[in-house]
């Protein structure tokens, strides 16, 4: 039988997984794609990682919702009406030549490779968001749940 104090010492013996968070309040493709990306990496290399969706940024953990991701150019350009279609298809198709994966299959990446993608309650209720409506496997936090996470997290970012 172990004892307390040596199940303690062996708790010890195990390091602790560094921690990362990655904060997305953007539904557009320049704001999803950095979180997931950054996420990913951090769990290949040892991490733990979690993707927190906020505001706008939301919209990518509901369902269809990185389907529906467009790119809006900076400044004036983005203005004009019809360029976000015009500038997402352009987005999209170097995507492709690329050979990199779509939003919605880099998300289900990240998912598959350990990264925890989260909800931010408030903005579920700010939206009236019924949380059916998350891309499965989405887990919802309030604003305390994350400040104690990103508090222990070796590297926090807003992307």
């Amino acid at each position: 039988m172990v004892t307390s104090t040596k199940q303690d010492e062996m708790k010890a013996a195990v390091p602790e997984k560094d921690k990362a968070a990655f904060v997305c309040v953007k539904d557009t493709m320049d704001g999803a794609y950095p979180s997931l990306v950054l996420a990913i990496n951090a769990v290949r290399q040892g991490m733990e990682a979690k993707v927190f969706y906020s505001f706008a940024g939301l919209n990518m953990v509901k369902k269809g919702g990185a389907e529906r991701a467009r790119y809006i150019p900076a400044g004036p350009m983005g203005a004009i009406p019809g360029m976000s279609r015009v500038a997402t298809g352009m987005m999209k198709k170097q995507i492709d030549k690329a050979d990199l994966p779509s939003l919605a299959e880099l998300q289900e990446m990240a998912q598959l490779e350990g990264v925890e993608l989260v909800a931010c309650k408030m903005s579920i209720d700010m939206f009236e968001l019924d949380e059916s409506a998350l891309v499965d496997g989405v887990i919802v936090w309030n604003a305390d749940d994350f400040m104690s996470y990103a508090r222990k997290c070796a590297v926090c970012l807003f992307t």
